[in-house]
């Protein structure tokens, strides 16, 4: 690879399958382009890689279109949340909540 080029690599995951593609980019890409040159879009189709969330190395890149990369960075797209996690934890809560309240509570005879 010349001085010009880097090399990244560009990561999707569904639940049941994910796809990996290395690229060699010029100095300079950013984030953003990476993603959308990675071609990852024809494999997963509804996938927008032009609005997607990006992120390096598990972090979330806040603007992925200024963020340049650098060499052996993997770019992962993200998928949007179903759930708000703090909902989840919420939940999880007031359920563990209840089942420790109804453990404490005296049994009937």
């Amino acid at each position: 690879m010349d001085r010009q080029s880097i090399a990244v690599e560009v990561v999707y995951a569904l639940a049941d399958r994910q796809k990996l593609v290395g690229l060699s980019m010029p100095r300079g890409t950013t984030v953003r382009e990476a993603a959308l040159r990675s071609g990852l879009d024809r494999d997963f189709p509804g996938l927008d890689l032009a609005h997607s969330p990006l992120g390096i190395f598990g972090k979330v890149v806040a603007r992925p279109e200024e963020r340049v990369l650098e060499e052996g960075e993997r770019v992962e797209i993200y998928r949007p949340l179903i759930a708000d996690p703090k909902e989840v934890r919420r939940q999880r809560a007031a359920k563990a909540a209840r089942a420790k309240a109804g453990e404490e509570s005296p049994e009937p005879e």
